[in-house]
């Protein structure tokens, strides 16, 4: 029997994770933009008793030439949190997690978002707090080009701060709605932030009541420094890329080691790398599978994710099949690129072999074999310390999500590694985390 559980989420897109995955042949085109294709998958995720729905986003196209963006389905893409409040009606139980970047946000209005919609679904709402990186992205908020690697993060630390203190406005009681008296609401149990800082002044108070979990649960992506202090002193759970055990467990002592400067205990962050699992009777069959995908990823778009992730480094003049050139230090995402470098270099792989798997996974763990053989890894990874759990990220959607709940998750539930029903009503509560404390509350 396993010594703890793990946490699971599914992390939605589309028709999958894979570059090449809306051209399998098991999706049905026509459904990408239909609410029935993400209701379907977050329902099944739910029957799996996962914790959790994620959804990523950004608010800009992806850094691509044109021919190489056409063969791409990441250029258009829902507004996570209008789909996860429709999602809120379609499930009970599960978490619902979405993407809002610092960056090119207010701390006022991403509070006020993500507590309705919070209420809305009973306290199952969380909040990825990210920075932006793209030159895309900067050129529709009146910038020439991306905001510099350290400044994001420093808007990102005083913008959390804000959010987390609106967050607070109110006590959890302060809504008597005494019909008698007259009296709607306890002045006593109202805050006004008053916020000044470097970045932003914000008065507050949050015209949204107090979450049913104490806040909205806040979750972490970044792997820099700059990233994981930001996490070790304001998130709740942490997705990230680790493709190897030896990396995964050195991330999880890094980081839960970085709690205590906060007063923090290293449980209540809960760390959980991103897998990418193809299923097969057999593993031959699971890796025939993978191959199918691997022969329709198109070289065009090969080439401009692995360029994008490496900084909009333009890797054209150079041979596909030599080995990755000396990277630059980039302004734009860091750990990414720093993950995909030291696996071309670990594996001495070629250009052409490094961005087939990152037309895969996107340098984080691929998991290729029968339902045991994924269920003994996750295993593995969770009693030796290389995270808490795992943010579910199938190749090609919804088939690869049906494997795993049909085939993987009653094995996991077997040995007491996932529930077999929800306990509590709330994201906190699944994660095993604590109430947050309230400044309403003598601490």
């Amino acid at each position: 029997m396993a010594s703890r559980q793990m946490k699971l989420g599914a992390f939605l897109h589309g028709f999958g994770h894979h570059q090449a995955g809306w051209r399998h042949p098991s999706t049905d085109i026509n459904q990408e933009f239909s609410f029935a294709h993400y209701a379907r998958m977050a329902q099944t995720a739910e029957r799996g008793c996962f914790d959790l729905i994620f959804l990523a986003d950004s608010t800009g196209i992806r850094d691509f030439e044109l021919d190489a963006l056409s063969r791409t389905a990441r250029a258009a893409v829902f507004e996570p949190l209008t789909l996860l409040a429709a999602l809120t009606v379609v499930t009970k139980n599960i978490g619902l997690i979405a993407t809002a970047s610092t960056t090119y946000s207010e701390p006022y209005t991403i509070a006020r978002k993500y507590a309705s919609l919070d209420m809305l679904s009973g306290g199952r709402c969380g909040w990825n707090l990210v920075t932006s990186a793209t030159e895309s992205e900067a050129m529709n908020f009146h910038l020439d080009r991306q905001v510099p690697h350290g400044d994001r993060y420093g808007r990102a630390e005083e913008f959390a701060d804000v959010v987390m203190g609106l967050w607070d406005s109110w006590a959890a009681d302060a809504f008597p709605r005494d019909k008698a008296s007259g009296r709607y609401f306890d002045p006593a149990k109202l805050r006004f932030l008053n916020h000044r800082g470097t970045h932003f002044g914000v008065r507050g108070p949050l015209n949204a009541p107090r979450s049913p979990q104490g806040r909205p649960i806040i979750v972490q992506a970044g792997a820099s420094e700059e990233g994981k202090a930001l996490a070790a002193r304001t998130a709740d759970a942490v997705f990230t890329a680790q493709p190897t055990l030896a990396a995964a467990k050195a991330f999880y002592r890094d980081l839960k080691g970085r709690m205590s400067r906060h007063g923090r205990d290293p449980d209540t962050l809960k760390v959980m790398p991103g897998l990418l699992p193809i299923l097969g009777a057999t593993e031959v069959e699971a890796q025939v599978k993978f191959q199918e995908l691997q022969e329709l990823i198109h070289p065009a778009i090969g080439i401009a994710q692995l360029s994008e992730l490496l900084g909009r480094f333009d890797l054209s003049p150079y041979d596909v099949d030599g080995p990755l050139p000396e990277i630059p230090a980039t302004a734009g995402g860091v750990s990414r690129r720093r993950v995909l470098i030291d696996m071309a270099r670990r594996d001495n792989l070629t250009i052409r072999q490094l961005y087939q798997r990152v037309a895969a996974a996107r340098g984080f763990l691929p998991a290729i074999g029968t339902a045991q053989q994924i269920a003994d890894t996750l295993e593995q990874w969770i009693e030796e310390c290389g995270c808490d759990g795992f943010n579910l990220m199938t190749p090609v959607a919804p088939r690869d999500l049906d494997d795993f709940v049909e085939q993987v998750v009653p094995i996991l539930q077997r040995r007491g590694l996932m529930r077999a029903a929800y306990e509590g009503s709330t994201l906190r509560e699944h994660l095993g985390l604590p109430l947050p404390p309230s400044a309403h509350e003598p601490g």
